[in-house]
């Protein structure tokens, strides 16, 4: 295995103080990162795109898995160590300057399926999710997602129906995909520690219901949950088709956005279309 120098040194010669700006803070156990990087799988010989490496904690641990990594770094400050990476471990890293929010992804990785292992900058985090669950194209070009969130954003993903954190995100992440918690993070693990817990979240594609556009269910979510304490029949009111499918599919225009599952959610999307 490759020799490299702790990554608090390489912080310390870079001077990379974590920007508070840019929503940085860096993770420096490696026996943590290695573990975050068995997440998906073997990846030797994988594609691999991440997202904010920052000193490159995470994209060493991918790249001693075997992976060829993309990374996309927007802060110039880490290029200087990032390529130091690059030479330890020849044809496998390649570093790409920009904001992730502005490149395309499939062109970046050439067409390539790849998998998405990030500790994703809290500023840009939801962001970035939510376009990769988008596209009426599925399955995506991605293989997984195994993405670091604040804890609460991760419940948010893995939520079920009646439960505090249940809302859109929800739906978006679960309705064509497998989400899951795959680890809890402790602030102590990040330099600087941040004000909230942290954890893994991680997302496979799975068989995208028939008869279902993005947009219909985007549309009705919205619309459901932008008024999540009104009664479905006050907050779908000016969705249409939304209320004759509630009454088609026998669904109580009573209840609230929260008490409908996924797959009732995906019924009613399906329903308004027909």
């Amino acid at each position: 295995m490759t020799t490299l120098p702790p990554i608090r040194d390489v912080i310390q010669r870079h001077n990379l103080a974590a920007s508070k700006a840019l929503g940085q803070n860096f993770l420096l156990d490696e026996q943590l990162l290695a573990r975050i990087a068995a997440l998906p799988g073997d990846l030797a010989g994988q594609a691999v795109l991440e997202v904010g490496p920052g000193p490159g904690g995470l994209t060493r641990a991918l790249l001693r898995a075997g992976a060829r990594v993309t990374a996309i770094e927007m802060d110039r400050r880490c290029l200087p160590a990032l390529a130091e990476l690059g030479q330890a471990f020849p044809d496998q890293l390649t570093i790409v300057e920009g904001d992730a929010l502005r490149l395309d992804h499939a062109a970046l990785m050439q067409g390539e399926p790849f998998h998405v292992l990030s500790n994703l900058p809290y500023n840009v985090g939801t962001a970035l999710f939510v376009r990769w669950l988008g596209g009426e194209a599925w399955p995506p070009l991605w293989r997984s997602l195994t993405l670091m969130f604040q804890r609460e954003v991760a419940d948010r993903i893995v939520a079920a129906a009646h439960e505090d954190a249940y809302g859109r995100l929800a739906v978006l992440a679960q309705w064509r995909s497998e989400a899951r918690l795959a680890m809890k993070v402790h602030r102590s693990a990040f330099t600087p520690p941040p004000k909230v817990m942290s954890a893994i979240v991680h997302v496979t594609p799975a068989a995208m219901p028939e008869g279902v556009a993005l947009r219909t269910l985007e549309r009705l979510t919205e619309a459901a949950f932008g008024q999540r304490r009104k009664m479905l029949r006050q907050s779908l009111k000016g969705v249409p088709g939304a209320l004759e499918a509630l009454a088609s599919l026998g669904i109580d225009e009573t209840r609230r956005a929260e008490t409908v599952s996924v797959a009732e959610f995906v019924a009613l999307a399906r329903a308004m279309q027909g």
